[in-house]
């Protein structure tokens, strides 16, 4: 899909509406990590499918666990599920999930390893692009479908450390020891994400989200030479791929340096965290860039009244400004249906 704001303005998709740059009387809403452990129907498909990567690649499958949460809430957009290490996995890592621990990369990526590794062989992800296809034939018309892929920082995090951190020493080690290497990773996965993202795109999806999870832990220095350089070389990739197609950008708790993101990264949309505070946000990139979030995830687990001030503070905080609602990081598994249902119906007034 190829088009100009004009066009994406005139849709009666209304997520795609604010990624043009319009101000709706009521934000759309979708939620990250909208489909998952919360919902009886996914946990019933999930223990179908054996094994995380499984259901991944598990076109119909993917595809159910997509629209389950469209066909109970009505979101304004689906999201492709997915995940964010099927790049390092096309690209010849070992990926697999413990239980209740999270991902393993095997091997962890040394100096050699940065060179070794393959480029992304974008047949070995076909899996996903078919359940892209299943999901479209099944969306509403006014639902827009979202793709995604991670950050390179983040995607090389994982790959370099061999699991997630919390503080990343092991990639920021390798980053400052091992610069020209890291430079090379870097490359591979912002060319590879790139082609992966217009791949998406070719199959039905009709906007992007591109997550960096751990922006939080970097310098200035640091977060503009391996978060924001590899982003913006990114996005002007797959802008060059995919001419017209929005991108919303998730720096998860960049803080201080979101001012830097937003000046150098061109994205349509910016992605904000439970941590950042709109009011002094929009002091610094204006009214006129569609934001999304910022609920905290733990408001909507708590519901009742923590969940009705949260939600009327964002939509005051955002009135008469372009965004979408969503949360400032996933649903969390142990969130209530009826919370989220409620959720949905402060939103929509």
């Amino acid at each position: 899909m190829s088009l100009s704001n004009a066009d994406l303005g005139k849709t009666a998709k209304p997520i795609m509406r604010v990624l043009a740059g319009d101000t709706l009387e009521r934000p759309p809403i979708w939620l990250m990590r909208q489909a998952g452990r919360y919902l009886p129907e996914y946990r019933a498909v999930r223990a179908e499918a054996g094994s995380f990567l499984d259901l991944c690649y598990s076109p119909k499958k993917a595809a159910e666990v997509t629209l389950q949460p469209i066909r109970r809430f009505g979101f304004d957009a689906a999201i492709l599920f997915s995940d964010i290490l099927v790049v390092p996995h096309a690209m010849g890592q070992t990926v697999t999930f413990v239980e209740g621990e999270g991902p393993r990369l095997s091997p962890p990526l040394d100096s050699a390893g940065c060179d070794n590794i393959g480029a992304v062989d974008l047949a070995r992800l076909d899996p996903v692009f078919e359940a892209i296809g299943l999901i479209k034939t099944q969306l509403p018309a006014e639902t827009a479908l979202l793709g995604f892929c991670g950050a390179p920082w983040t995607v090389a995090s994982y790959m370099i450390a061999g699991q997630g951190s919390r503080d990343l020493e092991t990639v920021r080690l390798f980053a400052y020891r091992h610069p020209e290497a890291f430079g090379r990773l870097m490359d591979k996965i912002v060319e590879g994400s790139a082609r992966y993202l217009a791949a998406q795109v070719k199959a039905g999806v009709d906007a992007v989200q591109i997550f960096d999870s751990w922006a939080s832990v970097l310098p200035p220095a640091q977060f503009k030479a391996w978060c924001v350089d590899p982003m913006r070389r990114l996005v002007a990739e797959f802008r060059r791929l995919a001419p017209g197609v929005p991108v919303i950008g998730f720096p998860r708790e960049a803080g201080g340096n979101l001012a830097a993101y937003c000046r150098d990264v061109p994205v349509e949309c910016l992605g904000v965290g439970t941590a950042d505070n709109i009011v002094q946000l929009r002091k610094i990139i204006g009214n006129s860039l569609p934001v999304q979030g910022n609920l905290d995830p733990l408001a909507l687990v708590a519901g009742g009244r923590s969940l009705d001030e949260s939600v009327a503070g964002i939509l005051s905080d955002f009135a008469g400004k372009p965004h979408i609602f969503n949360l400032g990081h996933g649903i969390l598994p142990h969130t209530p249906i009826a919370h989220v249902e409620r959720l949905v119906a402060l939103v929509r007034g």
